[in-house]
């Protein structure tokens, strides 16, 4: 089969879940937008926040060391056994930690109140950590289906929830002989934010215990020897994890310690409902990323492998170019998901978008420093790119609020993509379609420019605007691509 092709397909099976549990999660954004207020909006933005550095942190760089050894012809037991060994001993400890230092750990956040938030996160991360060296064996051994099926029971389960919570339970003891009663006793709503925590961790729990098949191993296929080495990769890869997530979501911590006390929460709530519609692009972005990765490392030996490369990126940067058109050309239909009280911050999408289209090129980019070896290259410009984000929010979140922040986003991303293509040419050269990767990209942005010029206090006018405008980019796309395309589709 062509290259592109299988990868296309494999994008497909292994970011089905993915995309459906965004989706389902930007579904839940009016939900959460409706029955929360900012403030208890933006309290729930900002944990997240907190612990996506931990779910880095607790992985350290183990599933692409995982996928790369696998690749190298490593006996695939050993480096299985091995990398969920070394998951399940750090993890163990982590968990005692949590519980061990739990008022500490709420107070220095700010939620001494809420200790028991402290303990849902401890869990939803141990199990998520334990599911990741499972979950990547599914996807090296093309075991798609299975990989979908325990995805998609997490995204039910978590959804279910959610519902029964916030919507279901609510309604109940707010009617006639409920109120107040034994339902109102057990699940009390006057904090509903828990809810959706508790939601994540049993759904968590159970992906794991399906996983329980994928979970078992044998002590004496661990090798010491062959953990160094793991580690010796990965651990880079891990500075470069923890650097990526103040990239991405330090901008928040920031948001609530940087602005006054009496409008932090809010701002950082705000901030999170519209960065949930600009992460509209990162769906596919994800999706990509599963399949891409291990299918980097299996046409690292076939002789055209980099030309596979050059036309993935070019095919990567239309898509996302495509996605990037459709949400800003249709946004006062998309704005609609969130609450009322969150839209004052649209005008920080488009930003934020542009700053998501940098991020993926850089993720195709950085297939250099993981195929040579150099992942301290990795590190290193992610520790630039974290260096770019906490200054520029330090210096523009005071007097620009969560405008500054998008701003700090999209600088910081866009330095990093330059730095990886810079050293990439360097160490691990591909020619890359530069003028069709501009034409995709510029054009998307003209188009965009344009549409801003027609603009009309009529909704209904700006979205047949927009739409002859999406038109006339995919027209001129078509006939560019067209054989190229052809060519792909009925390829074997």
């Amino acid at each position: 089969m062509n290259p592109l092709k299988k990868l296309a397909g494999q994008t497909a099976i292994y970011g089905l879940p993915s995309i459906l549990l965004r989706i389902l999660g930007y579904l839940l954004t009016p939900l959460y937008t409706r029955v929360l207020d900012t403030q208890e909006y933006g309290s729930y933005v900002y944990l997240y926040s907190v612990v996506a550095f931990m779910i880095v942190v607790l992985t350290y760089g183990m599933e692409t060391a995982f996928f790369r050894f696998y690749s190298k012809g490593e006996k695939s037991e050993k480096v299985y056994t091995t990398s969920l060994i070394s998951l399940l001993f750090t993890t163990t400890i982590f968990v005692v930690a949590v519980l061990y230092y739990t008022s500490s750990i709420a107070r220095s956040i700010g939620y001494e109140e809420k200790p028991e938030y402290i303990r849902y996160f401890g869990f939803i991360l141990a199990f998520d950590a334990l599911s990741a060296i499972p979950f990547a064996k599914l996807r090296a051994q093309n075991q798609a289906k299975r990989f979908a099926l325990l995805r998609m029971v997490n995204i039910l389960i978590n959804i279910a929830l959610n519902l029964v919570f916030l919507l279901l339970i609510p309604a109940i003891n707010s009617g006639g002989d409920f109120s107040g009663g034994w339902l109102n006793g057990v699940f009390p709503t006057e904090n509903l934010v828990q809810y959706i925590f508790i939601s994540n961790l049993v759904a968590s729990a159970v992906t794991l215990i399906l996983l329980l098949p994928e979970l078992r191993f044998s002590l004496r296929a661990f090798s010491l020897k062959l953990l160094g080495s793991m580690l010796k990769y990965a651990l880079p890869l891990l500075i470069a994890g923890f650097a990526g997530i103040v990239n991405e979501t330090f901008d928040r911590v920031l948001l609530k310690h940087l602005l006054p006390v009496d409008i932090a929460e809010s701002q950082v709530g705000i901030y999170g409902a519209c960065y949930k519609i600009s992460i509209l692009i990162t769906l596919f972005i994800q999706a990509y990323r599963y399949a891409a990765e291990p299918f980097f490392f299996s046409q690292a030996g076939e002789k055209d492998s980099k030309l596979i490369y050059s036309q993935m990126l070019t095919y990567f940067v239309l898509v996302i170019s495509i996605i990037f058109l459709i949400t800003m050309l249709y946004l006062d239909v998309i704005i609609l998901f969130i609450g009322k009280d969150f839209r004052e911050g649209r005008s920080v999408i488009s930003i934020l978008m542009l700053a998501n289209i940098c991020l993926g090129i850089f993720y195709n980019l950085s297939i250099w420093y993981k195929l040579t070896n150099q992942t301290l290259y990795g590190a290193m410009i992610a520790a630039v790119g974290a260096f770019i984000t906490i200054v520029f929010n330090l210096w523009l979140i005071p007097d620009y609020g969560y405008m500054g922040s998008a701003w700090a986003t999209l600088i910081c991303y866009f330095i990093m993509m330059v730095i990886s293509y810079r050293l990439g040419q360097k160490h691990f050269p591909i020619k890359y379609n530069l003028r069709k990767i501009t034409f995709y990209l510029g054009g998307a942005l003209l188009i965009y420019f344009v549409s801003t010029l027609f603009y009309s206090q009529q909704v209904v006018i700006r979205l047949i605007v927009g739409t002859v405008l999406l038109l006339i980019y995919l027209l001129g796309v078509f006939f560019l691509e067209y054989a190229n395309l052809k060519r792909i589709i009925t390829s074997r």
